[in-house]
């Protein structure tokens, strides 16, 4: 495996967004807990949470499926740059949103959100284009 292989990409993406959505969900259920229940932010912290570790997972499991399988390397390329991209926004856009009330963040979870389904859409084009 080369270093800028898909594979590599989606491991790495995955391990990141792993290691910081596991200390972001952590932050959120203890040291910032009182704040987040203050603000009637905590829902907003574990959806971000959610997604973040959702789709790193998926990640992992597409960095595993593009090594064992090579093919629709593109599709899944782009399904990896969005899903990081849209986890950057979405989750970002709560996490910001529920520690600074900052009401202009609100408008850019959906960015973030309509990335990660078209990253979805990528790895449905890469399953197609891996049958062929």
């Amino acid at each position: 495996m080369n270093t800028t292989s898909p594979a590599r990409s989606c491991l790495l993406a995955g391990g990141l967004l792993g290691l910081t959505g596991v200390a972001l969900g952590a932050l959120g259920t203890h040291a910032l807990a009182a704040t987040l229940t203050e603000r009637g932010m905590s829902h907003a912290w574990d959806t971000g949470s959610r997604y973040q570790l959702y789709h790193a997972v998926a990640l992992l499991g597409l960095g595993a499926w593009a090594q064992a399988n090579g093919t629709g390397a593109r599709a899944i390329g782009w399904a990896a740059r969005l899903w990081t991209i849209g986890v950057i926004l979405f989750s970002g856009s709560l996490y910001g949103l529920a520690l600074t009330n900052q009401r202009w963040l609100g408008p850019v979870t959906p960015l973030g959100g309509l990335a990660l389904i078209s990253g979805w859409l990528c790895v449905v084009i890469g399953a197609w284009q891996h049958e062929k």
